[in-house]
């Protein structure tokens, strides 16, 4: 099944945190139930994300060999189902912009990087204001 989720328009607040607004982009429904999170579990469809879109406050440490590994498992477009998709909290700000956080997947993050996709393989979930905080704490933006 193939459905849309819009994104572009891309704006910069103070805190320089990219904001977007909707357009189309394609997505499909997951029919892999494994290798899912306890937060992503429930949702069934995969949206191709813009990397540039995704905000990545915490910075990953990373195990260099299962990066090489995951760059050469999905360096195809055939094989890139064969990695489960990263989660992404997508919260609407008090004043109606979109923002995408991720805090885990860095390993796949950073193969999909390194092999200049311009889209990422991500269930969005939806989130709130309040959800953000609970992983920045005082470091939380002013989401716009």
């Amino acid at each position: 099944m193939i459905n849309r989720i819009l994104l572009f328009d891309r704006l910069f607040n103070r805190d320089k945190l990219c904001r977007f607004t909707f357009h189309p982009v394609i997505t499909r429904m997951s029919s892999n139930t494994n290798n899912e999170s306890i937060h992503s579990a429930a949702i069934h469809e995969i949206h191709e994300i813009p990397m540039d879109a995704i905000i990545r406050p915490l910075i990953p440490v990373l195990d260099e060999k299962k990066v090489k590994s995951l760059m050469e498992t999905i360096k195809t477009e055939e094989s890139i189902e064969k990695v489960p998709p990263i989660d992404v909290l997508w919260v609407v700000g008090s004043e109606g912009g979109n923002y995408y956080f991720s805090f885990g997947g860095c390993h796949r993050f950073e193969a999909n990087k390194r092999l200049n996709r311009p889209f990422i393989r991500a269930k969005l979930i939806r989130s709130t204001l309040d959800d953000i905080k609970v992983y920045l704490g005082s470091s939380m933006p002013d989401l716009k």
